[in-house]
């Protein structure tokens, strides 16, 4: 089974996160090869197809990528992100620019091109413009394969009837293309039916080369699950929903098997939005690794209400080294008004929990929610200072369409709808205080968890700012 229309018949799988776009990431320096986009070259490879790979997470930039396309022009460019990669979800609008520019040189080499990714998903039509034959909304791994199928038989091929797809709609050629969504695809039922990744497209070497540089450890990206049940109204799922699916303990812990020879790392990320989810899963997956001999330390993200003494102690069998648990807010008003449906005697169970079992506890927390005041800002402060997890990612609200935040402040945003990169860190609407602010106190919860002291008088510094830090333009939304 092989695409026809060039020489050899082969297709190129790529994504557009290069890491050196993105300057908090490049500091940070923790690339991970983009799992969804090795899913599906395995899935291609197992149908018969001869792939090739474009990893754009260390090039240099796009214009590697058009000299490789230029030197072998594929039959079809599949340019998938990694929709398992939260940075992909920001949508920043420097990926962004690098996916369009990627599209418009495959289509000046006369390569058909189709994309998946959740910018994509919410913004089909500049995808289209740019000249993607078609979207795929929601997983990647079938409607690959049908829309290959039909470009085999014809390059121009009608798409109407293969579900799931985002198709232009001839029209007038100076805008971008009204948009025609197919009718949708079922999701995938049995995660065990896909291959593994396809590992050996990766340059390891280089990976490991940069995570030995910077933290004396290399690591390396699994996941067991796909989507979220839980309802957050800030949190966008274009790709897998919230419904939840999970592979069998017995798949991910023989993949930590062979990943063992393949590639040797000695960290794991656990890339899924909530791993495990419920104790008996997480328990046979400690059984089934311990099995195979398999435990590697891993990270991994999941929610406080599920931290129980019984799911910490299989995390720990496991190999379970650090925790990234969604805590957002220390005050329970805003907690609510997230419908985040946690409680904070919850986070400090968590994390208690975590520490007697050697595992660290590390939070989310969200600055800049609807309604937030300096009240709450300092119950944040205070739940960290008596809790000290071990480490903290702050961020601040970022309305995603698809959400009920969204659509609950899209009438006060402005031109600006993205983050350029993910460090940006700026406002979208217009919120209680002003971005530098936000800022401000962001480096101060850091200094929180660095020092582990209690910052007063930089505290009274910003308690003194706050009144002169206030929107003043009228457009103050109203207290959740």
């Amino acid at each position: 089974m092989q695409p026809a229309r060039s020489a050899d018949g082969t297709v190129m799988v790529a994504h557009s996160y290069y890491l050196r776009y993105d300057p908090k990431q490049v500091e940070r320096m923790k690339p991970y090869p983009p799992l969804a986009t090795l899913l599906v070259a395995a899935v291609l490879r197992r149908a018969g197809y001869r792939v090739t790979f474009f990893d754009a997470m260390l090039a240099e930039g796009v214009e590697v990528f058009c000299r490789v396309l230029q030197a072998a022009p594929p039959a079809a460019l599949v340019l998938v992100e990694d929709n398992f990669n939260f940075l992909t979800k920001m949508c920043t609008t420097r990926m962004r620019q690098a996916a369009l520019d990627m599209i418009r040189a495959a289509r000046a080499c006369g390569v058909p091109v189709l994309v998946n990714g959740s910018d994509a998903h919410d913004h089909p039509e500049l995808y289209l413009a740019a000249g993607a034959g078609a979207v795929i909304l929601g997983e990647p791994e079938a409607a690959v394969l049908d829309v290959l199928a039909r470009w085999e038989r014809h390059p121009r091929a009608a798409l109407d009837d293969v579900p799931g797809l985002a198709i232009a709609i001839p029209g007038d050629a100076r805008g971008a293309p009204p948009v025609r969504r197919t009718a949708p695809r079922p999701p995938l039922a049995d995660l065990d039916t896909l291959p593994f990744p396809a590992w050996d497209l990766v340059d390891v070497e280089r990976y490991r080369t940069a995570w030995l540089g910077a933290h004396r450890r290399f690591s390396w990206n699994v996941v067991a699950s796909r989507g979220c049940p839980y309802r957050c109204n800030w949190c966008a799922k274009p790709i897998f929903g919230t419904r939840y699916v999970q592979r069998s303990p017995a798949s991910v812990a023989e993949e930590l098997r062979r990943l063992r020879s393949a590639v040797a790392p000695n960290h794991l990320w656990f890339a899924d939005d909530i791993f495990g989810l419920t104790p008996q899963w997480i328990e046979a997956f400690a059984a089934e690794v311990e099995a195979r001999r398999a435990a590697t330390p891993f990270t991994m993200q999941s929610r406080v209400n599920l931290m129980q003494p019984r799911v910490v102690e299989a995390l720990a069998r496991a190999g379970a080294e650090e925790v990234w648990l969604g805590v957002e807010s220390g005050s329970q008003r805003i907690l609510d008004a997230m419908d985040k449906g946690t409680r904070l005697d919850q986070i400090r169970e968590a994390t208690r929990n975590l520490r007697a079992h050697g595992i660290k506890a590390c939070w989310f927390i969200q600055l800049g929610y609807v309604g937030e005041a300096w009240d709450d800002i300092l119950k944040t402060r205070d739940v960290i200072r008596d809790e000290q997890p071990d480490d903290i990612g702050v961020s601040v609200s970022y309305p995603l369409p698809g959400t009920a935040f969204y659509d609950r402040v899209k009438h006060l945003l402005g031109s600006k709808t993205n983050w350029v990169h993910s460090g940006d860190l700026d406002m979208m609407f217009p919120g209680t205080y002003r971005t530098e602010f936000y800022r401000a106190i962001r480096d101060l919860l850091h200094e929180e968890v660095r020092q582990r002291t209690a910052l007063d008088a930089r505290w009274t510094e910003l308690a003194e700012w706050e009144p002169r830090a206030r929107r003043g333009n009228g457009r103050r939304l109203p207290v959740a």
